[in-house]
């Protein structure tokens, strides 16, 4: 116990921020007015500030049980209760081409005339879930609604999954797929050598840019809550919760069922010549 005080007090000796009161309320004060912590470590010497110190430093006592007890972390653009570790921090290397954005994707698509545009996304779980997870998929035009357990977030896996459940369909029920950006999609090459599927790409941080399937996650979410054990669902339940969504009347769709809508459109493109 006495070398644990020790060490406390040797602790906060070599912290700034806890040693010096004046250079504390002046960090204090410029995140109270928005600044982050780069910004006021860059600005200490035109502010006049004796004191020299990076924005890690800033961070580590934003974090530590005197930061915390001030609520300092909700002044941060984050405001994140904990701060993640510095070598999870990666930046993400997938790149999407610039000609599969969503803005390069065809304008029938957005307005929804054509049949067969789907958009595709991953519902998250408890993180004692391990990898498991629920692929959600819907088709924009008529909201019919696919869900499917998916046991790994691995891109190679997930796509070879949304193979085999889309295949079935004709061609024309398969047209495109739009997609965020996350590292479980970076596989999309294959759909269209594999099923002919046109892959899209929303915006970095734009859910709503693929908001039929963001809608339809949230339905589903009455059906799968995050402490949903995947491991028990079996096929049965996973079709038991699809036939709900897509047997349930949408105002979109005057009143009509997804299911009846996907349906019709099926006959249509069959009796097309």
């Amino acid at each position: 116990m006495v070398a644990h005080r020790e060490a406390i007090k040797r602790r906060a000796r070599r912290r700034k921020l806890v040693r010096l009161e004046d250079l504390r309320a002046h960090v204090v004060t410029q995140l109270k007015i928005g600044w982050t912590p780069e910004q006021i470590a860059g600005r200490l010497g035109y502010d006049g500030q004796p004191v020299r110190m990076s924005h890690e430093t800033i961070y580590a006592y934003v974090y530590s049980p005197e930061g915390q007890s001030e609520q300092l972390a909700r002044l941060l653009p984050s405001r994140r209760k904990k701060r993640q570790p510095r070598c999870a921090r990666r930046p993400r290397g997938q790149v999407v081409p610039p000609d599969r954005s969503i803005h390069e994707r065809p304008d029938y698509v957005k307005t929804r005339e054509t049949f067969g545009e789907w958009e595709g996304d991953l519902m998250i779980f408890e993180r004692s879930q391990g990898t498991m997870n629920v692929a959600s998929l819907v088709e924009r035009k008529t909201r019919f609604a696919v869900l499917f357990r998916n046991n790994d977030r691995s891109s190679t896996h997930f796509v070879n999954k949304l193979m085999d459940v889309m295949e079935p369909l004709p061609q024309p029920a398969r047209k495109s797929m739009t997609f965020d950006r996350g590292f479980e999609f970076r596989a999309w090459r294959k759909l269209e050598s594999g099923i002919g599927t046109e892959s899209w790409f929303c915006d970095p941080q734009a859910p709503w840019q693929k908001g039929s399937v963001e809608n339809l996650n949230n339905r589903a979410r009455r059906y799968l809550p995050r402490d949903t054990q995947l491991a028990a669902l079996s096929n049965r339940n996973m079709k038991a919760i699809c036939d709900r969504l897509y047997a349930t009347p949408r105002k979109c769709l005057e009143y009509q069922t997804p299911a009846k809508v996907f349906r019709t459109k099926l006959m249509e493109g069959a009796s097309s010549p």
